[in-house]
C-alpha cells in the first residue's frame, strides 16, 4: 500500500478510541473503499520514485522483484516492470489488487497479508533478488514488522537488495483518519528504524528522510524515511 498517509504522535491525533476489535480485514476493507481515490492524494511521489528507480538500476537485467503492500501497483510496479524487471505484487486489499492488475497487466498479483506471507509458490525461498516494500510495513503492529523483515530476508536470494520506507513517528497501532476512513499504523523514529532493520540481516547502503505535503487535506504532512538495503 504505497503511501498511506501522514501521521503524527498518539498525543497529537484527535481520533476517538474505538472500542471494537480491529483486525487486518478492517484495514482491507477500508482501502478496498479508497480505490482510486489512493493515487489521486498522492500525485508526486519523487522520493518514492527514486527509490525505486534505485532498485531497478542496482539489480541484474530482468530480476524477479517483490512489491510487497504494491497498493494500485503505481508508481513502483509499473516502473520496475517498465525497466524490464518481472515483478511479484503482494497485498491484503482485493480492491487494490484490482487496480493493480489492470495498471500493471504484466505482474503477477498475489492477494495475501504481508505479516504472515503464505510459503510456495510464488514466494519461494531466496526467489526474489529484489524487494520494495514502500510504506506497507506500517500496516502492522510493531511487534508483527520485525518477523515480517525476517521473512523478506529469507524470500530474497543472497545479496538482494529491499527498498524500505515509513512514516517517522513513534507510534504502535494507532487509528488515524484517512480519506474518509480509519486506518491503524505504526512507525519508528529514524535510529529505531534502522536497528530494526539491521536486525532482521539486512546492511543499511543508504539513507534519505523527505518531508512530504500529500495533496489531499484530509491527510496531514509526514516525515518520509527510506533505506536502501542489501541481504547479508
Amino acid at each position: 500500500m504505497d503511501v498511506p498517509g501522514g501521521f503524527d504522535e498518539p498525543g497529537d491525533l484527535d481520533v476517538p478510541a474505538d472500542p471494537r476489535p480491529w483486525g487486518r480485514q478492517e484495514q482491507a476493507a477500508a482501502f478496498d473503499a479508497i480505490g482510486d481515490r489512493y493515487d489521486e492524494a498522492f500525485p508526486t511521489k519523487q522520493s518514492q520514485l527514486a527509490a525505486g528507480d534505485w532498485l531497478a538500476a542496482a539489480l541484474p537485467p530482468a530480476s524477479r522483484v517483490l512489491d510487497l503492500g504494491c497498493g494500485t501497483g503505481v508508481p513502483t510496479a509499473r516502473r520496475l516492470v517498465d525497466a524490464g524487471h518481472h515483478v511479484t505484487g503482494v497485498d491484503l486489499s482485493a480492491g487494490m489488487l484490482e487496480l493493480a492488475r489492470a495498471n500493471v497487466p504484466e505482474g503477477e498479483f498475489v492477494q495475501a497479508d504481508i505479516a504472515d506471507l503464505p510459503p510456495g509458490p510464488p514466494l519461494e525461498p531466496g526467489s526474489f533478488a529484489g524487494v520494495a516494500a514502500f510504506f506497507s510495513l506500517l500496516m502492522l503492529r510493531r511487534s508483527e514488522i520485525p518477523p515480517a523483515l525476517r521473512a523478506v530476508h529469507e524470500l530474497l536470494a543472497p545479496g538482494g537488495l529491499l527498498a524500505l520506507s515509513m512514516v517517522e513517528a513513534d507510534v504502535d497501532d494507532v487509528p488515524i483518519p484517512f480519506l474518509g476512513h480509519t486506518i491503524r499504523v505504526s512507525g519508528y523514529l529514524r535510529d529505531d528504524l534502522r536497528q530494526i532493520v539491521t536486525d532482521a540481516g539486512f546492511e543499511v547502503i543508504k539513507e534519505d528522510a523527505y518531508a512530504y505535503a500529500p495533496a489531499s487535506t484530509d491527510v496531514p504532512p509526514e516525515q518520509q524515511l527510506y533505506l536502501c538495503c542489501r541481504r547479508v
